[in-house]
């Protein structure tokens, strides 16, 4: 069965940019855990509620096939924060799928993942993933390898279905 961890901000994720692909995922036979900062009810943008499951300290990356950072304002959290670099990182290194939407792949430039690597992002990311070595896409879904990237909410449902297809889900 694959494991899909999705990490999401304990406040103002961006809602669909979490129920799209989970729903995408989840079709295609993936069980989705999710994690924030700490367990509880973290609460999205536009009202959504999500029980996080799981604190990310909490989180090994070899017991997940894919690894997803939500996008939304609060993604904001993971920039800078070692536990979340950690994560993405580990299952880097595992050959594990690693993901982002929106701003969240900027969580993945600072953890040193996107040096070289085509990707695309909210547009206001632009320079921050130019500045960490990441080759500037501007499109909607990027994939370069198993890394995938997507630039928002409108891209939500494309960006769970290149993921499924980076896990080989059918």
């Amino acid at each position: 069965m694959t494991q899909v961890l999705m990490v999401i901000a304990p406040e103002v994720f961006r809602d669909e940019e979490y129920a799209h692909p989970r729903e995408v995922l989840e079709s295609r036979g993936a069980t989705v855990v999710t994690a924030s900062r700490s367990a509880g009810v973290c609460q999205g943008k536009l009202g959504m509620t999500v029980e996080a499951t799981v604190s990310l300290a909490d989180v090994e990356a070899a017991d997940y096939d894919a690894v997803v950072f939500v996008g939304g304002g609060g993604a904001q959290v993971y920039f800078d924060d070692p536990v979340a670099h950690a994560l993405a990182q580990e299952a880097d290194r595992l050959g594990r799928v690693v993901a982002a939407i929106c701003i969240a792949p900027s969580v993945l430039a600072h953890a040193r993942l996107l040096h070289g690597v085509r990707a695309t992002a909210f547009p206001s990311q632009k320079e921050d993933l130019a500045e960490h070595g990441a080759i500037w896409t501007d499109g909607p879904v990027e994939v370069d390898g198993r890394i995938v990237t997507a630039n928002g909410p409108d891209a939500a449902y494309d960006f769970g279905l290149a993921i499924s297809e980076a896990l080989g889900l059918p």
